[in-house]
């Protein structure tokens, strides 16, 4: 005989301990959720599994995002040094390049230096008219043309404005209003800006309107 209640569904008991109570172990997440339908704690329903932290390179291979960025400062820091290396270099051969020059420069001044007193009785022969024809004519022009084409050229003709930088006076006249070359009793040459002498001359009192530009001579030994 029956009592005429509605019959109740059997309760079913889910453990969804991730210990074992009895063995106190782990339990595996399959088993866990076993026969609930419902994914395991922890679990993401998607293919594979999200992990912070973690991205995949060109290759498709995982790289931690410290790593990247470790790398990448690393790069930045490695670039800077390069280019500071590649300036200090720039400026130390633009430097040696200068100093080579210079040193160029100072050893051809050095040279023709010593043909300056060649070059004077050059010039007084010259002045005597011993070079207007004949072997010591030929000799005083391949002379000229040596030195001129290594940088020499005189300076000191009357008439030009007196420059304490460029000229010696020994004698003055004048009251030195307008102070120009007198007589030049040893001319003045220089290689570029290097003097190598300075002229020796007189100096007098010009006429402002008569007195041309101060100008180096272009030729060595010019009358």
């Amino acid at each position: 005989m029956t009592s005429g209640k509605p019959e109740q569904e059997p309760v079913t008991v889910t453990d969804k301990r991730r210990i074992d109570p009895e063995t106190f172990e782990v339990r595996d997440a399959a088993e866990s959720s076993e026969g609930t339908g419902a994914p395991a704690e922890g679990t993401v329903e998607n293919e594979g599994t999200v992990n912070e932290g973690v991205v995949e390179n060109e290759d498709g291979e995982e790289v931690r995002v410290e790593e990247i960025v470790s790398t990448e400062a690393e790069l930045a820091e490695r670039t800077a040094d390069l280019q500071r290396v590649s300036a200090e270099y720039t400026n130390y051969r633009r430097r040696a390049e200068r100093e080579k020059a210079a040193i160029g420069e100072s050893a051809k001044a050095s040279v023709v230096a010593q043909f300056l007193d060649v070059v004077d009785d050059l010039d007084r022969a010259r002045a005597h008219g011993d070079l207007e024809s004949g072997p010591l004519k030929a000799v005083s022009d391949k002379l000229t043309r040596i030195l001129t084409g290594l940088g020499l050229v005189g300076f000191g003709d009357e008439g030009d404005v007196f420059d304490p930088e460029l000229h010696e006076a020994v004698q003055m006249e004048g009251d030195g209003s307008n102070p120009v070359l007198g007589t030049i009793l040893r001319k003045g040459y220089r290689v570029g800006d290097r003097i190598l002498r300075h002229a020796m001359v007189t100096v007098t009192d010009g006429d402002p309107a008569d007195t041309p530009e101060q100008s180096p001579s272009d030729s060595v030994g010019t009358e």
